[in-house]
């Protein structure tokens, strides 16, 4: 007996979730923040964790920790807080929750792979709809295939991992009054864009917004939050996985919460340097690059495979997108010295 002749012929298909090996490398391949905690703060949060009894279960819904994201994240009025293992587990548990057979699931493309890759899991027929050309978003065709298609789920990341692009406003209110099922809008990168539909949520009876604290700078302990209307997340949570969020993890979430101001004035410091890194990439000769408003670009190369190969080579590890869009690369923000070693590998890599 082999896995072949037992394991869904979709999943076979699949490629596992690629994650580089980054030992030794400027690593520039995972929108991560570059910025370690202050010494001092690190010394506080260790003996925290100390203190901790992981010899018992988390507590499965902690309120304490919703009460506090709720707090410090602005969380409207009469909105509820469903915590995840990251915001991957709770894209997960949204298409779990929402894969009716036959129910369809709406996205452009391209954007956050996990919601193909969910699709596939659950059975949900996943219906991508391109961007153009440029990646900005073709709000018109979006909505006709909204009303042809009758979505049960839309994902919409705002700003769109990997191509920076943040959706004018006005187009993600359409596309959320133009449909039927729910529209789950994706703000991992709030924090660089300075844009966020949470104080809105009450103007929708179908909309939910899905967070990672992971790019603030907490991408270690794998925590995501997703807010919405109490009868939405009554519901959602009945397949939230027990225990999903570990006690190391709610500690972490606890103290840092209580310290916000310092992973915001990082988060500045990488949209400062997300100006200057831009305009360094924007002097190379034959290389595109496409506006972003997260933490990370995405360039066209003449040849990204070439590029990849070359910059890996003097120990700079970026994420090589190609042929899925075609010979482009996402390169996260770094701090100033990455930064400067990158556009030095990307010179040695072109020439």
């Amino acid at each position: 007996m082999k896995p072949e002749d037992l394991i869904r012929p979709e999943i076979l298909a699949l490629k596992a979730y690629p994650v580089a090996s980054a030992e030794g490398m400027v690593k520039l391949d995972a929108m991560e923040n570059p910025y370690s905690l202050p010494e001092p703060l690190r010394r506080e949060l260790a003996a925290v964790l100390a203190r901790v009894d992981v010899n018992r279960y988390p507590t499965p819904s902690p309120q304490k920790l919703r009460d506090a994201i709720a707090r410090r994240m602005g969380v409207p009025a009469g909105m509820e807080v469903l915590l995840g293992n990251g915001s991957d587990e709770l894209i997960q548990m949204l298409i779990t929750a929402m894969a009716r057979p036959g129910a369809a699931m709406m996205y452009p493309a391209p954007t956050f792979v996990m919601y193909s890759m969910g699709a596939t899991f659950s059975g949900m027929r996943a219906v991508p709809v391109p961007l153009r050309e440029d990646f900005s978003l073709d709000a018109g065709a979006f909505i006709a295939r909204v009303q042809a298609e009758k979505p049960a789920l839309v994902f919409l990341a705002y700003p769109n991992n990997p191509t920076g692009v943040l959706y004018p406003e006005a187009d993600v209110v359409r596309i959320i009054r133009a449909s039927t099922g729910l529209v789950v809008l994706d703000e991992a990168y709030h924090v660089f864009a300075g844009k966020s539909f949470l104080p809105r949520l009450a103007e929708f009876d179908n909309l939910v917004v899905i967070r990672t604290v992971s790019k603030l700078g907490l991408a270690g302990i794998r925590l995501g939050y997703l807010v919405g209307r109490p009868e939405w997340v009554a519901q959602l949570d009945k397949v939230r996985p027990p225990y999903n969020v570990s006690v190391l993890t709610q500690a972490a979430a606890l103290f840092m919460l209580e310290r916000l101001e310092v992973l915001e004035e990082q988060a500045a410091r990488i949209v400062s340097e997300r100006s200057r890194l831009g305009e360094l990439l924007k002097g190379f000769k034959g290389l595109t690059v496409y506006p972003s408003e997260a933490n990370f670009f995405l360039i066209r190369v003449p040849d990204a495979d070439r590029t990849y190969a070359a910059l890996k080579e003097q120990n700079v590890l970026v994420r090589n997108l190609n042929p899925g869009i075609r010979n482009c690369l996402r390169v996260t923000v770094g701090t100033p010295e990455e930064n400067r070693i990158l556009i030095t590998a990307l010179r040695e890599a072109l020439s």
